[in-house]
């Protein structure tokens, strides 16, 4: 079919060679090239449709977003000139990301604009919600999993984009990558587009965001780079939930939105949600990096606990912890505060240090120290037993596993030697797992983040969906292991050798690819084997 784009077009359906269209006369081939198929949506200032690219063999699909103002005053004209040309200097800047449509042309005629995009092919996150139902908690941890490096990407470029929400969000087809959709309300933080009271009128109805996904400041015009975490935060809540921001609740005082009793999650992750939903910038999250670094700590959050809870008895450090240590009950979001998750592990690392060092110095007197015990599995031995932790074997992991546990973080193991085992959603992190062998492991989902895996073996692995973010994993052997949607975010990937790996929608990037070892079977991100 040929669809014409005059906005007074009474039938703009036409067959699918037309030249003109049938019912207006308009020509049906733009700039003689792109032939629209359907329309995508519609707006005030213009509207969005499906072409295919007929100077292209196949005739491949591309979107265009055409701007058309209402009104030929000279300074809405002008208004619509600057949106669009932020609109593509912003896509073509960021657009090399591979979670963010490529821009493919652009051109003005006759006063209307025409912006030429890559076409994504799936269903949006609105489509899923409305398709599937409602996320699990780890189903919304996924998410920001994904979307938060490609926000810190954008906000790396200086660009806010002032309109994410799941309408915007498309899951794609080919690789299940999420990819951030519609550029058009984007700021330039560095080069604001400046505007006479006259223009910010008219710009506020196209460019402002959508409301109940925009937090305060942006409704009042001054979006900054956490503008975004709030919308990010509001999109969890509809996964949550599978209701929109008009459709809940607010805070008549506060203005907050009430969403905690329609969810259930954990203490933690409500207080991550929370913290991103703060109406005052100033308490709210200032970057994705903080997100991720919360997300990232929750796993051994009862052991942190454990290890601050327990006092050394002996020596100058004996009684309640020391040394920047703080008490269970104070926030541990508060960014900058010393109960903060990086102040937190830096306390709880201090205490066990000073615990070993208090048994090696009072050994000799045969006094006696209480522990926490370990989990159920590990055949007694405790963590406040005489000498260092009980380093877990490769039996001990597996017949802890066996018995339904699945936190290993932060753990202390002998040289594993696990091939072949299935530890699907096991959680690893920070830990030290140096030569580690798990050749044809079953590892889908498996949280690695912030261990250790220098020289590990992972021939052949399962690893689909696997966390890696900030992992060591200099010189390790990932031939032909499964990494489709695994998250290698800031991971180590010197040396590692992944020929015939599959990357099929892993997030990594190309500076981290270009550290390690591929050949023509790999299959990088993006889908193709031996390209990049």
């Amino acid at each position: 079919m040929s669809y014409c784009i005059n906005p007074a077009c009474p039938q703009p359906k036409n067959p699918a060679n037309a030249v003109q269209c049938q019912a207006c006369g308009s020509k049906l081939l733009l700039r003689e090239r792109y032939r629209m198929v359907r329309a995508l949506g519609r707006g005030g200032f213009g509207a969005t449709f499906l072409a295919r690219d007929e100077s292209l063999p196949g005739k491949p699909p591309c979107v265009i977003k055409q701007l058309r103002p209402s009104t030929d005053s000279p300074h809405v004209l002008q208004m619509a000139r600057d949106l669009f040309q932020r609109e593509a200097k912003t896509l073509g800047k960021i657009g090399n990301h591979p979670q963010v449509p490529r821009l493919l042309d652009y051109f003005e005629i006759q006063q209307e604009f025409f912006l030429v995009q890559e076409f994504i092919n799936g269903l949006t996150l609105q489509q899923e919600v409305r398709r599937g139902g409602p996320f699990s908690e780890a189903g919304v941890k996924q998410f920001l999993s994904e979307i938060m490096p490609m926000i810190q990407y954008i906000h790396g470029a200086e660009v806010i984009h002032r309109d994410i929400k799941p309408a915007n969000l498309i899951r794609r087809d080919q690789d299940k990558k999420l990819v951030l959709i519609d550029f058009g309300a984007v700021k330039d933080k560095v080069n604001p587009v400046k505007a006479t009271s006259t223009e910010q009128t008219a710009l506020t109805a196209y460019a402002i965001g959508t409301p109940g996904y925009a937090p305060p400041e942006q409704m009042a015009m001054r979006p900054v780079y956490a503008s975004d975490l709030y919308a990010v935060g509001v999109t969890c809540i509809y996964l949550l939930t599978g209701k929109s921001p008009k459709d809940l609740d607010y805070d008549p005082n506060t203005g907050e939105m009430l969403w905690r009793n329609r969810v259930h999650i954990s203490d933690h992750f409500a207080n991550v949600l929370q913290k991103m939903l703060e109406i005052s910038v100033r308490h709210r999250y200032q970057s994705a990096e903080a997100i991720l670094r919360d997300l990232d700590l929750e796993p051994y959050l009862d052991s942190l606990a454990q290890n601050m809870a327990f006092p050394s008895s002996g020596g100058p450090n004996s009684g309640p912890l020391s040394s920047g240590s703080t008490q269970v009950g104070i926030d541990p979001l508060s960014e900058g505060s010393p109960s903060s998750p990086a102040a937190r592990m830096a306390a709880a690392i201090r205490a066990r240090r000073e615990r070993s060092n208090t048994r090696q110095g009072s050994t000799a007197a045969g006094g006696r120290r209480m522990g926490s015990t370990t989990r159920a599995g590990m055949n007694g031995a405790t963590r406040g037993s005489v000498g260092p932790p009980k380093k877990l074997t490769s039996d001990e992991v597996k017949i802890a596993y066996a018995k339904g546990r699945r936190d290993f973080s932060m753990q202390p193991f002998a040289v594993l030697n696990l091939p072949k085992v299935d530890l699907t959603g096991a959680n690893f992190t920070q830990s030290q797992l140096p030569k580690a062998n798990f050749q044809g492991a079953v590892l889908s989902s498996t949280n690695f983040g912030r261990t250790n895996l220098a020289q590990a073996v992972f021939r052949n692995a399962k690893l689909d969906r696997a966390h890696f973010t900030y992992a060591n994993l200099e010189n390790t052997d990932l031939r032909g292991a499964t990494l489709t949607n695994a998250c290698l975010t800031n991971a180590n990937l010197r040396g590692t050798n992944l020929c015939g790996a599959d990357l099929t929608g892993a997030l990594v990037g190309d500076e981290q690819l270009a550290m390690a070892r591929t050949n023509w079977a790999t299959i990088y991100p993006n889908g193709r084997r031996g390209f990049r």
